[in-house]
């Protein structure tokens, strides 16, 4: 749970001399990172050719790597633009989850935020910097937050002065250089670039009060009217397992006013923490009685299942058949030791905190010659570290993709999604949530025929009268079903509206055990609707996916028949990516 535990190499993106790979690294599996960290510090997206004036890789290997984290569902692929997709979050919700800091933590975070109405974070250090593992928001016209894995300058920060006092003179001199090579923090893509030296000079003094007092203050070091306090969550042994701060801006507090006001509460909220951390149970060891029979292969299927193309990974020689099958179906673009490399990160997970070579190579179903040379890459590039026979993820595996997906909302998760299903059945679709007695269009997308159904983003219409507002009635509980039931206003909007409660309560059960809805001419007349719903990582429908079109376009039953499937596919395919999002991370409607 302690994120001191074998301290990664320096970032060689940001070290002044890189270091020499090792002769058993593997090349494709370095470009691969490359550009996920290329994708990332450009914020999610890129061109392949600015993806490979970044990372100084040819178009054609830029080409090949995207290719196969494409065919990974790492990455989407739009002629010559290339984006981050939700799973790859999977490599991140690996060292989060054996981390088990969120998961212990993040409810106390929380809390505090709502308490203090004010930001609150965790972060723990890697290499020189720290990098934040959770993040409680106060959404305001003027927010002040960070993203989940966004790295930061520890000199710049109010978590850096503490962790740092356990820094080690090797973990000085890193820092020493890095303000040689990179005085205006360019390697820091997350903040303003630096501009002075205030921060810098005043560090080593910063440590030491840090190491007196127990707590640090950050007044605007990052950027003008910032203000953050911080206080170390330590082990029962006293080794700092992360660092929890409270953020805030100037025009509501000083940086002294931010600790006379909230220290206290701080403090209070951190002690918390650490009796959380003393009772806690041990992690299950890999032999332990929650280990999932048999390996697991690459892109996390034991977390949520994915797209028909991964479902071959289960099994032993799951892996090995899929890699076999992309490297048939996509020949030279495929790249098979990318793919085996990065599945080695997915090995590691909740109660799988520790693992040796050949429990790697068991979980991915790997040979235990290309694990280790996986795994030697990994740890020359900072995502792995190693003390004796065990390995353990880093936190800068979150400088795969982590930082831009983290903040993705349901409509961004659910656009292509969303796109790909209009393309297959040539009609308008849309994703919608209830909203009191409503439904709300949170997306919409038409098929561009020339008599569509064109509803725009943000508007409502009543839930009662449209096969979203149906679907989504219908995943209530039974007492909240049946006070809506009572509220809600029935009235004719067109002839064939149902209107009687009792029919539509009949109707909602009828919904509810079929799993879809279907509307014809009751919203207007002429326009028919089909839905499914979408529900999150605890079952929960959270909004609706439907199909519009005119009802003259063929009798209802066809319509059932060859679009319900095409919904419930969609709604799965749009589930999958959603469950891995929210793993560790509050995904808003939009």
């Amino acid at each position: 749970m302690t994120s001191t535990h074998g301290a990664p190499p320096a970032d060689p993106a940001l070290s002044p001399v890189p270091p020499v790979p090792p002769e058993e690294a593997v090349t494709p599996l370095m470009r691969g990172i490359a550009v996920l960290r290329g994708l990332t510090d450009a914020g999610g997206a890129a061109t392949l050719s600015d993806l490979g004036r970044a990372t100084g890789l040819a178009r054609s290997t830029v080409d090949r790597v995207a290719a196969t984290l494409a065919r990974m569902g790492y990455v989407r692929l739009d002629g010559s633009n290339a984006a981050l997709a939700p799973r790859l979050m999977e490599l991140g919700n690996a060292y989060l989850a054996a981390l088990r800091l969120p998961d212990l933590l993040s409810g106390h975070a929380d809390a505090l935020a709502d308490a203090l109405d004010e930001s609150v974070s965790l972060a723990v250090a890697d290499g020189d910097g720290i990098r934040f593992i959770h993040q409680a928001i106060r959404r305001r016209a003027l927010s002040l937050s960070f993203r989940i894995g966004d790295l930061l300058p520890a000199e710049r920060t109010a978590p850096g002065p503490l962790l740092a006092t356990e820094w080690s003179a090797q973990n000085w001199a890193r820092w020493r250089e890095r303000q040689l090579a990179d005085p205006e923090d360019l390697g820091f893509p997350a903040i303003p670039r630096r501009s002075h030296d205030a921060a810098t000079a005043d560090f080593p003094r910063r440590v030491e009060e840090a190491r007196l007092r127990g707590w640090a203050l950050d007044d605007q070091l990052i950027e003008p009217g910032l203000v953050a306090l911080s206080v170390a969550v330590r082990t029962p042994d006293g080794r700092i397992a992360c660092v929890a701060s409270a953020v805030s801006h100037t025009s509501r507090h000083s940086a002294d006013s931010l600790r006379d006001s909230l220290l206290p509460r701080l403090r209070t909220a951190v002690a918390a923490m650490e009796r959380e951390l003393a009772i806690a149970p041990p992690p299950e060891t890999p032999s332990g009685p929650n280990r999932p029979s048999g390996p697991i292969g690459a892109m996390g299927v034991n977390e949520a299942s994915g797209p028909d193309a991964l479902e071959g990974l289960r099994g032993p020689t799951g892996l090995a058949a899929w890699t076999s099958a992309s490297k048939q179906e996509l020949g030279g673009e495929f790249i098979t030791s990318l793919a085996r490399g990065l599945a080695a990160i997915t090995a590691f997970g909740e109660g799988r905190a520790e693992l040796t070579l050949s429990e790697v190579a068991e979980r991915t179903g790997l040979p235990r010659a290309t694990a280790r040379r996986a795994l030697i890459t990994l740890q020359h590039l900072g995502h792995v570290t190693v003390e004796g026979r065990a390995f353990r993820l880093a936190p800068r595996v979150l400088s795969l993709g982590f930082p831009p997906l983290s903040k993705a909302t349901l409509t961004h998760i659910a656009r292509p999604h969303l796109t790909a299903l209009t393309d297959r059945v040539k009609n308008s679709t849309s994703l919608a949530v209830l909203t009191d007695d409503h439904v709300q269009c949170a997306l919409s997308l038409t098929a561009g025929r020339i008599m569509d159904v064109d509803i725009a983003a943000g508007s409502r219409v009543p839930a009662y009268a449209t096969s979203a507002g149906r679907v989504l009635v219908a995943s209530l509980p039974a007492e909240r079903r049946a006070v809506w039931l009572a509220h809600v206003r029935l009235e004719a909007l067109t002839p064939r509206t149902v209107t009687r409660p009792t029919d539509l309560e009949a109707i909602l059960e009828q919904v509810r055990d079929d799993g879809y809805a279907l509307v014809d001419d009751e919203l207007e007349e002429g326009l028919r609707s089909v839905a499914v719903p979408v529900r999150d990582r605890e079952g929960v429908v959270v909004a609706a996916v439907n199909v519009h079109m005119h009802s003259g376009r063929g009798p209802a039953a066809e319509c059932v028949m060859d679009i319900v499937p095409e919904l419930r596919a969609t709604a799965d395919s749009l589930e999958a990516d959603l469950h891995v999002t929210s793993r560790f991370v509050h995904v808003p409607i939009s």
